[in-house]
């Protein structure tokens, strides 16, 4: 946001638990501001992070913790060292003083898919001591997902997970369910469960009580942060519609690393910190992507989800904390342009979240050269199956002869949102 909160954001109009609501809400742009939200009835409350957490511990059933978009592997600017980043994560879950069940991860456990990447995440999980519970995000299933399976296929008890790899389990009185909307990205669109994923959602949800407690938690917001952005899922209405006989549902989330949240009627949204680098507020930048700040500073804007359930009064606590333990303030996100080149081979630079010139005009015989000057890898699919890159880290490149005229769109299958169009004449 690019702005501090004065004193008088959070005193004016303060109400009863000490949060000013129009300065709450200048706040929420923020990652790590530190509130604990208690949902009681459907309607959340929130208070500052000290006393209210212990007043939630007294009575506590259990705690969990939610981490999410570790990105190990990725080694740009933003984070040089990610692996260091989450450990402190680990070593700040060590330190909490009522110790979690078990830990949700919500996704982008790695950068590439790799398994050395997936060797690393897990050796650093391990420092813990605590089970973790896994949903993919886009960049863990770069292989289609079969290697995320391969190490996280089973639920909590031992179960073969559904599908793509949605589950659910039931836990002192609570009843979790891990979605997947990351693995049918469409162009143009935003995350996707499925008609599959759907039916089994509503055949699980059917036996539940309306009085029992619902944890639901997947990659991608299930719902509308910045449609522009994809951060959105197109088909959570319908999951949503399910959840609506439950008098306390909680929706956790990752994928846009920073905070952000909204209660509508008995549901509550929640999306969490990023462990690796933050992202720019919605809108505040020219895309989304790993956001520069100051290496001092960097702790302030990653973190981790702290969770109660209070036996009995079916109350979730959400407590958000930096690895630093500070507020952070607002930061803009760095942003260049892209250039192009003409000729028998021609340029698409691949930047900001976008293919950069889009549409191109080619004639038959030119080579286009797809090249990724972000720090997050993209890919180019066409969408008639003409062509397919390999993923694309950062500086590498895709090319591909176009011999034929016509028109031919193409998207990231990563980033769906992102989508382009070559339009070939005749020679």
């Amino acid at each position: 946001m690019g702005q501090k909160a004065d004193n008088k954001d959070i005193i004016e109009g303060q109400s009863s638990d000490g949060i000013d609501r129009r300065g709450f809400l200048k706040c929420m742009a923020w990652a790590g501001t530190g509130i604990v939200w208690t949902m009681g009835a459907g309607i959340p409350t929130s208070s500052l992070f000290g006393a209210a957490r212990n007043k939630a511990e007294k009575g506590a059933g259990f705690t969990f913790v939610q981490i999410s978009d570790s990105h190990i592997g990725f080694d740009k600017p933003a984070n040089t060292d990610v692996n260091a980043t989450l450990q402190a994560a680990m070593d700040k879950i060590k330190g909490i003083s009522s110790q979690p069940d078990f830990i949700i991860h919500t996704g982008d456990l790695t950068h590439l898919s790799k398994p050395s990447e997936f060797d690393t995440l897990d050796q650093l999980l391990k420092g813990a001591g605590k089970e973790v519970v896994y949903v993919p995000g886009e960049h863990d299933i770069i292989d289609n997902g079969q290697q995320f399976l391969d190490r996280y296929g089973k639920d909590p008890q031992g179960n073969k997970k559904k599908g793509n790899g949605w589950f659910s389990f039931d836990h002192k009185g609570v009843h979790f369910v891990g979605l997947v909307n990351v693995a049918n990205l469409k162009p143009g669109g935003m995350g996707s469960l499925g008609h599959e994923q759907l039916e089994w959602l509503e055949d699980d949800l059917k036996g539940k009580s309306h009085s029992t407690p619902l944890v639901v938690f997947a990659h991608i917001p299930l719902w509308a942060v910045y449609l522009q952005w994809g951060w959105g899922t197109d088909d959570s209405a319908q999951a949503l519609s399910y959840m609506k006989k439950f008098g306390s549902v909680t929706v956790l989330n990752g994928h846009i690393h920073q905070i952000m949240q909204k209660s509508e009627g008995n549901v509550s949204f929640h999306t969490a910190m990023s462990t690796a680098f933050p992202q720019p507020a919605p809108g505040s930048a020219p895309s989304p992507g790993p956001m520069k700040v100051p290496a001092e500073k960097l702790r302030d804007v990653l973190g981790v989800t702290d969770v109660n359930y209070v036996m009995g009064n079916h109350h979730l606590a959400v407590v958000d904390s930096t690895l630093s333990g500070n507020a952070p303030e607002g930061y803009k996100a760095d942003s260049s342009t892209g250039s192009s080149s003409s000729g028998s081979e021609t340029t698409v630079k691949i930047d900001n979240f976008s293919f950069n010139p889009t549409p191109i005009k080619v004639k038959a015989g030119t080579k286009v050269v797809w090249k990724n000057g972000d720090d997050v890898p993209h890919n180019v699919e066409s969408t008639q199956h003409r062509f397919s890159s390999p993923v694309l880290d950062t500086g590498e490149k895709f090319e591909f002869m176009f011999q034929d005229p016509g028109q031919y769109s193409y998207f990231c299958k990563l980033h769906p949102k992102m989508t382009g169009k070559v339009i070939v004449s005749q020679a």
